[in-house]
């Protein structure tokens, strides 16, 4: 017999003809008409080969035939975990579980929240999930995410092309130096800021022009890119034994204020944003709820 949708029905209703017995009460529960039940019964006969149900001597309802006894039990097992199964709705226990999540995420993104996202699941005595923190391939990344074995990237608005994603955290870009840099520590007007020699963290890898480079084309002015990183780690070691500045989010800098100086930049340009970025095929799953939840607390600390 094949399991298609109309077969699968004719099934459950078979189930409840051998429990009741009786076309008419088995109707009835059925919520279908009599005529419209004799109908299913007489295609099941054909489907099965067999009668399945005879009229009993007495004239009261109907017995099972062999077959019929040999079908109910073991039918009403199976409609009743297939019920269970449609019914029942996934759940996540984070103190129980066992489980591994693989985020995606540039250095810059991994320092700001894999120690509060450790910390806080620490905390609160989750033992059971651990964290792997991966570094973004933006050729494979939809793949990735897709096939889950990227659960979540931390990246900028709309990287991923028609990935769900949540904004963690929004904040400036300043202007970093060492401390000592023979500008002075006073703010950079537009003038002195294209005169300076500045670091440019591509994501890419190799590239020299930036979004602070598209803000000052607008306004017909360009600045000197002598060093591009594709990590933002380097920045700091460059910036501290040279007099290179950078144009780094605002957190990122408070990181290396024993050794850095921070300023407002000259012109408005973006605003850094971090969103969490994942396949719309998990937007229900509990896990990735949970996961999503984690990491918006850890942003708002």
């Amino acid at each position: 017999m094949n399991l298609t949708g109309h077969n699968l029905a004719l099934l459950a209703s078979l189930s409840t003809l051998l429990d009741e017995r009786n076309v008419t009460r088995a109707a009835e529960r059925l919520s279908i008409s009599q005529p419209a039940l004799s109908a299913q019964l007489a295609r099941l006969r054909d489907l099965f080969g067999d009668p399945l149900l005879t009229p009993a001597l007495s004239g009261k309802g109907m017995v099972l035939t062999p077959r019929g006894e040999h079908l109910q039990q073991p039918l009403r097992q199976a409609l009743q975990v297939l019920e269970d199964v449609i019914n029942h709705t996934p759940t996540f226990d984070p103190f129980s579980a066992q489980r591994v999540f693989s985020l995606a995420a540039n250095d810059n993104a991994s320092a700001i929240m894999a120690p509060r996202l450790i910390a806080l699941t620490r905390a609160m005595g989750i033992q059971g999930i651990r964290f792997a923190f991966r570094g973004i391939d933006k050729n494979k990344l939809p793949e990735q995410m897709e096939s889950g074995d990227i659960d979540l990237a931390l990246t900028g608005k709309d990287a991923v092309d028609k990935a769900s994603q949540l904004l963690l955290l929004e904040e400036e870009f300043r202007l970093g130096q060492r401390i000592g840099h023979p500008r002075g520590t006073g703010p950079v007007t537009l003038a002195a800021y294209t005169q300076l020699e500045h670091v440019l963290v591509s994501g890419d890898g190799g590239g020299f022009y930036g979004f602070m480079d598209e803000a000052l084309a607008r306004k017909g002015l360009a600045r000197r890119v002598g060093v591009s990183v594709q990590y933002y780690s380097l920045v700091p070691l460059i910036l501290q034994t040279t007099d290179l500045v950078c144009t780094l989010p605002a957190q990122f800098l408070e990181r290396y204020a024993s050794t850095l100086q921070s300023s407002a930049l000259p012109l408005e340009v973006q605003r850094y944003n971090l969103y969490a970025a994942w396949h719309s095929r998990f937007d229900q799953d509990p896990a990735h709820a949970w996961l999503r939840t984690m990491l918006s607390q850890c942003a708002a600390t």
